[in-house]
């Protein structure tokens, strides 16, 4: 029979650690599984959404509170805070007024709006909406046409801008077609037809047409496929039935031929081609293209294969005569993965906003976007900007988010700067010790700056945009709550990484319940990606790690050397060594947490990951099974040159050396030591399936012990909850040295 725990129960095993019995039983791995439902509504005031009115001069909030709820108000120009209105007068108003019973803190309604001149409160009971007025308290249903529309309020819809390449011209004369291989213009008047490539044919032929904004001109490419090469899945069990279903999708690996691009330029006028004087584009498909005002130039960006050299490039459009405006290059590579910054055009001085790590840190440049000559550097310092935020082109200034700047904090908080585009005036706008999110009111005017760490709870204030300036204190989330059941914040902890000198940043998470005079086994939770960081910095009321750290484990997380946002040469170590993972790092860094902490036990350590964090995880047992002795991996790229061209290439290099082979996980297979289990989606579209599978046929053929789960169904995964279930059984027979429950048996 199912197990049912009552409330009481269920508060009296949080409190208690694992093994109550002698054992991890069921009612431990409970009580793991109901830690996130138990936490949720424990902690208040951890986020402002605010409602903008009167000319976005103030807003009001909600706050949920332990008792019930309050709406504040803000004023924004006279920087004051306080409650939108009488809470106990409308509560007894609208008691009086229905015949139910309200109080202050349970106000029967969620949101409220405000009249123009602030004097009056529209909600909704169930259906009926009511309005009062804040001058008498007098509250009475209304009709829903003499609702007042505070357009203010309203989030007006936005129009969709639409990213996909048209190829009719801009002042529909003209529809650029595609037959035959070769491209065509079609008047859409009379319907007339003119040839305008005649070297397309079966193996090279014109596609991507790009129309300048004044319909002169057309650009193509003559278009010569690569190898297009193709994963193959098999869905075993498929939800209908039947058969088992074979998928195929287009796959580049590392090394593979790609799709190239000759780009020609087409004149509507003369109907001539014009080839451009550049080498073709067999990277990253057409480009976007930036067209002069004049219509009579255009700029591309090109990344070249490896990622070492990246350009901007105009071409004239009467010639196709090409000028190199901007040339980055690295020895190593230039990060262009997943987000960060981006170069930023300002089109009314003609010029571009340009971030590079020449310097060894990320930062901002000032170019003239005509000749391509650096005016100077804008920002500049032993730190890294992460992202632009917001560009005043009529003020010169830029509004943008970086870490590692402010002294005595953690490298890695997210702050909030502006600066002019001279470099001066940098101002810090959000000063507190924490990483920050902001909230701009819609005329950018003022910023509502939430600060938390993960020992910290939101803090959230109000501040001038130009100048940081707190305008008010706006909340302290509440957590005590929270901290009565005996939660425990992840611990943030410090420590020496390989070179002795530079700081290691990781946090430790504990069960709510541990006895400190027994060794307790460590487990680190581990992602290397090399583009990003990802030991959580915020605040948080339940991480994932607290499933595992319940039954009894100390779990980690740590971002080592070769990860993201340290600056050039704390990055750089990844290069052509994504397989290194910041390991000797990890491992110091967990020693020395153990001589602070000596009932941390350094004998009995595990890892687990998906993803990059299923080949590091793996990689820890064949690399460093001296320290690590059981792993469980999910979806892992086992062997580099089996995973997508544009993720490995770029840290791992072009093209695909004899590095790639020496930490291939599954070249490596034969030095496995420790407890293994591997986990694979059958319909994995981001990891090909083949590569975990292909590190067990050399497990095999080395004559290796270790688990392999199939799920079928599944993609890219960590196997949901029966993923979580078997990775902990996992820890709990090789850590803690005893069976977990025997899931098939019904009591």
């Amino acid at each position: 029979m199912k197990m049912r725990i009552s409330y009481a129960l269920l508060l009296g095993i949080l409190l208690c650690g694992p093994g109550v019995w002698g054992k991890v039983g069921r009612a431990d791995y409970e009580r793991a599984d109901a830690l996130r439902e138990k936490v949720k509504d424990l902690v208040y005031k951890t986020k402002i959404e605010p409602h903008w009115f009167d000319d976005n001069r103030k807003f009001w909030y909600r706050n949920d509170l332990r008792n019930g709820k309050e709406f504040i108000l803000v004023d924004c120009e006279k920087g004051i805070r306080q409650e939108a209105f009488d809470h106990e007068k409308l509560a007894q108003s609208l008691s009086e007024q229905t015949g139910n019973k309200y109080t202050a803190r349970t106000l029967p309604f969620t949101t409220i709006r405000f009249s123009e001149d602030g004097k009056r409160i529209e909600f909704e009971i169930e259906k009926p909406r009511w309005t009062c007025d804040l001058t008498t308290y007098e509250c009475k249903p209304i009709e829903e046409e003499q609702t007042d529309q505070n357009d203010s309020e309203r989030s007006p819809r936005q129009p969709r801008r639409s990213e996909e390449q048209q190829d009719k011209s801009p002042d529909g004369k003209w529809e650029a077609v595609f037959r035959d291989h070769n491209l065509f213009l079609r008047s859409t008047e009379d319907d007339r037809e003119f040839r305008l490539s005649h070297d397309g044919k079966q193996g090279q032929y014109y596609s991507s047409a790009a129309w300048s904004p004044d319909a002169k001109w057309i650009v193509a490419y003559l278009t010569k496929p690569g190898t297009n090469g193709m994963v193959y899945l098999i869905e075993s069990s498929p939800k209908e039935g039947g058969r088992a279903v074979f998928h195929s999708h287009q796959y580049d690996l590392p090394g593979d031929a790609m799709t190239s691009y000759e780009m020609s330029v087409f004149s509507v006028e003369t109907k001539e081609q014009i080839r451009v004087d550049a080498e073709p584009i067999d990277f990253q498909g057409p480009p976007r293209l930036r067209w002069a005002r004049d219509n009579r130039s255009f700029t591309y960006h090109k990344t070249d294969r490896g990622h070492q050299r990246v350009r901007i490039i105009r071409v004239s459009a009467e010639t196709g005569k090409t000028k190199t405006i901007i040339d980055e290059k690295s020895e190593t590579f230039i990060n262009e993965w997943w987000g960060g910054v981006r170069p930023t055009y300002l089109d009314e001085s003609d010029e571009i906003l340009w971030p590079s790590e020449r310097d060894g840190w990320m930062h901002l440049y000032l170019y003239d976007s005509k000749e391509g000559k650096l005016k100077h550097q804008i920002t500049s310092g032993p730190w890294v900007v992460r992202q632009i935020n917001h560009i005043d082109e009529p003020n010169r200034t830029i509004e943008f988010q970086a870490c590692g700047k402010e002294p005595g904090q953690d490298p890695y908080f997210l702050h909030y700067y502006r600066i002019g585009f001279d470099g001066t005036g940098l101002v810090c706008l959000t000063p507190g010790n924490g990483t920050h999110r902001i909230q701009y009111s819609p005329d950018k005017r003022v910023l509502i700056d939430t600060c938390s760490r993960v020992d910290q709870p939101p803090v959230h204030e109000l501040r001038k945009t130009d100048t940081g300036e707190l305008l008010c204190e706006l909340e302290k989330a509440d957590a005590s709550a929270l901290y009565e059941i005996g939660w425990r914040h992840p611990e943030p902890f410090v420590a020496k990484g390989r070179d002795g000198k530079t700081d290691i940043y990781g946090i430790i998470h504990r069960p709510m319940k541990y006895n400190e005079t027994k060794k307790i086994p460590i487990i680190e939770q581990i992602y290397a990606g090399p583009h990003g960081s990802f030991v959580p910095k915020d605040w948080n009321t339940f991480y994932n790690a607290q499933l595992v750290s319940e039954l009894g484990f100390i779990v980690v997380q740590i971002d080592g050397m070769g990860t993201n946002h340290r600056g050039k040469a704390f990055h750089d170590l990844c290069y052509k060594n994504v397989g290194d993972a910041g390991f000797p790092d990890r491992i110091l860094w967990i020693q020395a947490a153990a001589e602070k902490y000596p009932y941390m036990d350094t004998e009995r350590v595990g890892i687990y990951g998906t993803s990059a964090g299923g080949q590091s995880s793996t990689g820890a047992l064949l690399m460093h099974s001296d320290f690590y002795d059981v792993a469980v991996s999910s979806c892992g790229c086992h062997d580099n040159r089996m995973d997508k061209a544009s993720w490995n290439e770029q840290w791992m290099g072009y093209p695909a050396g004899p590095h790639y082979q020496e930490q291939s996980n599954i070249a490596n297979a034969h030095k496995l030591r420790g407890h293994l289990m591997l986990f694979v989606g059958e319909l994995d579209r981001n990891v090909p399936p083949e590569s975990t599978y292909r590190l067990a046929d050399a497990l095999i053929r080395a004559g290796k012990e270790f688990e392999l789960v199939v799920l079928p169904g599944m993609g890219h995964t960590d196997g949901g909850s029966y993923g979580l279930r078997k990775r902990r059984d996992f820890f709990v027979k090789h850590l803690l040295g005893v069976d977990p429950p025997h899931w098939n048996n019904q009591d």
